[in-house]
């Protein structure tokens, strides 16, 4: 756990400041922006940077991944910068559920990967790249991007503890568990053969 080093009420605000930034939902408004559908009514239904992929624009799926990873890793800077430890791991946690569960949306958000990665990056870059390099390798060898985040979750936890960041062990535990559930569908997939695989539109 890390030192409480801000007042409750300080924390309750970055709370809420972080999950405002993480429902962001960027898919959906760059889906948008740039005539591509409703991303509701394509391939998964998702609103993230793999299904974006499947509308065939790769520089709005680009724009998607590093746009959910920025919001996450802005989350979390600007709370340790501003209100220290305790606050950037409320950030980090925050963020993701503010992904996953969007309020503009109804709550029916995307499925977390790009902004953990972003999270992760900002927060502990070691264990960022550790987790990027997991999920870059996962997706290579099956071209299926859902096997890349339960590898890039896997990781992070191992990391956080042998990089010399134990203090935020709670913060990857809770995020590689939110990862598992938001892909409990795509894990039955994966088991059942019936994946998609990255690049397969529709």
């Amino acid at each position: 756990m890390p030192p409480i080093d801000s007042s409750p009420t300080v924390l309750i605000l970055w709370a809420v400041l972080a999950y405002l930034m993480g429902s962001i939902p960027f898919g959906m408004v760059l889906a948008q922006v740039m005539n591509l559908g409703n991303l509701r009514e394509i391939g998964s239904g998702n609103i993230g940077a793999t299904n974006v992929l499947r509308t065939g624009n790769k520089t709005a799926a680009a724009l998607t991944l590093l746009l959910d990873a920025a919001k996450g890793a802005v989350a979390v800077l600007l709370a340790q910068l501003f209100a220290g430890e305790a606050a950037a791991q409320i950030a980090a946690f925050s963020a993701m559920i503010g992904h996953c569960f969007p309020v503009w949306l109804k709550f029916k958000g995307g499925k977390g990967v790009a902004t953990f990665l972003g999270i992760m990056l900002a927060y502990a870059w070691p264990v960022g790249i550790g987790c990027c390099i997991a999920w870059l390798i996962s997706v290579a060898l099956t071209r299926i991007s859902s096997m890349g985040a339960v590898a890039a979750a896997s990781a992070s936890t191992i990391l956080l503890v042998f990089l010399g960041y134990g203090h935020a062990l709670l913060l990857g535990i809770l995020l590689t568990i939110l990862l598992y559930v938001r892909h409990h569908e795509n894990i039955r997939r994966i088991k059942a053969g019936t994946e998609p695989k990255i690049g397969n539109k529709g």
